[in-house]
């Protein structure tokens, strides 16, 4: 037979019903969405924890020490790191100020580096610029006083212009900076207490980075890199999460239910395909139309399963949902290939010479 014959009858016998294509086809779909669904379900989740550790600066570390931090060191560590997102800056304590409009309510100033106020800013959305030019409140001195960016407030320290009003939630991070003046400082000059560094994902040998920012003398000896964030595990590692994942034999698993599917479609049809055999079909043409409505309803429920899986990534991914769809559409696409592969591999095992006892056990 000529292979546009072929075609033209593997494309009648899913036309007409006789191939099942539909029932093959949702079996396929259903196979890769559950794999594939479940494999992009397992990384967006991965994706949530990891954003909820961002957001809540799990991903900084600090040191500490009285006055024994150099602050230009510590904003020029960005700068000397070979990655990229790093954010680093220092921190002073400064005197308590009180608003003459209350002065029986002082509240704790700090002193902060201009690496510093970026450092806040990276964690901070609704921050579009940073602005160096006066003081930073966080939302509930602003809302507790009234005060909003571009503010003139007078102080027990003098007059002070409200520069930007940022976040600072309660999710466990360091609470220093919930209620509080930041007034920025120059990073030369006197030292600082404590020097803060930021990047995701977090590493030891950038946390380790913040040691090189103190001055060499007895002080330093004393100091330790901490966690900004205590509520989380600082062994946390996200690459190493990933590689183990569950889902990761998902594709394998899709392959095996596709194979089975393929093989199902052929091991129903054996009577049929050895009686075409017995009158005179050849073997490369019947593999071929078996192939070809196998390629046919296969591609079509692993599309479907892809469609499905895409629509979910692109609405509940919090970020890179394209890397996600990729890696959970392996699943549909791997039993759709083994779907295929098994029914030609089956189609191989129907012999002409069966056709008698499949006809006695049909």
């Amino acid at each position: 037979m000529r292979i546009r014959s072929v075609l033209s009858e593997a494309m009648r016998n899913i036309g007409s019903g006789t191939a099942h294509a539909v029932v093959l086809c949702l079996a396929v779909m259903l196979c890769g969405a559950l794999f594939g669904g479940y494999e992009a379900y397992d990384i967006i989740m991965m994706q949530h924890e990891a954003q909820a550790r961002v957001d809540a600066l799990a991903d900084a570390d600090m040191v500490a020490t009285d006055g024994g931090v150099d602050g230009a060191a510590c904003d020029g560590l960005p700068q000397g790191a070979a990655s990229t997102g790093m954010h680093a800056g220092a921190v002073d304590a400064g005197a308590e100020i009180a608003l003459l409009s209350t002065p029986g309510k002082a509240l704790q100033s700090f002193e902060v580096s201009p690496g510093m106020l970026e450092l806040i800013a990276s964690n901070d959305p609704h921050i579009a610029s940073v602005d160096f030019s006066g003081v930073w409140i966080p939302e509930d001195v602003a809302r507790d006083f009234g005060m909003s960016a571009g503010s003139h407030v007078q102080t027990s320290q003098g007059a002070m212009d409200i520069a930007q009003v940022y976040a600072w939630p309660n999710d466990g991070r360091d609470t220093r900076f919930s209620y509080t003046f930041l007034i920025p400082r120059q990073a030369l000059g006197k030292g600082f207490d404590e020097c803060w560094v930021r990047q995701w994902p977090r590493s030891q040998e950038v946390s380790d980075l913040l040691y090189s920012t103190l001055v060499a003398d007895g002080r330093s000896m004393q100091a330790a890199v901490i966690g900004v964030n205590k509520g989380f595990d600082a062994q946390y590692d996200p690459h190493a999460a990933y590689v183990a994942r569950v889902t990761r034999w998902s594709p394998m698993l899709a392959a095996l239910c596709g194979a089975a599917i393929g093989v199902y479609a052929v091991q129903r049809r054996r009577l049929e395909y050895a009686g075409a055999l017995h009158s005179g079909q050849s073997k490369g043409a019947q593999l071929l139309g078996i192939g070809a409505e196998a390629l046919v309803w296969s591609a079509l429920g692993a599309v479907s399963s892809c469609a499905l899986i895409c629509a979910y990534c692109v609405r509940t991914s919090p970020s890179d949902a394209q890397t996600v769809v990729q890696a959970a559409c392996r699943a549909p696409l791997a039993a759709a290939a083994a779907a295929v592969v098994a029914a030609v591999a089956a189609g191989v095992t129907v012999r002409q010479s069966q056709l008698f006892r499949l006809f006695k056990h049909r």
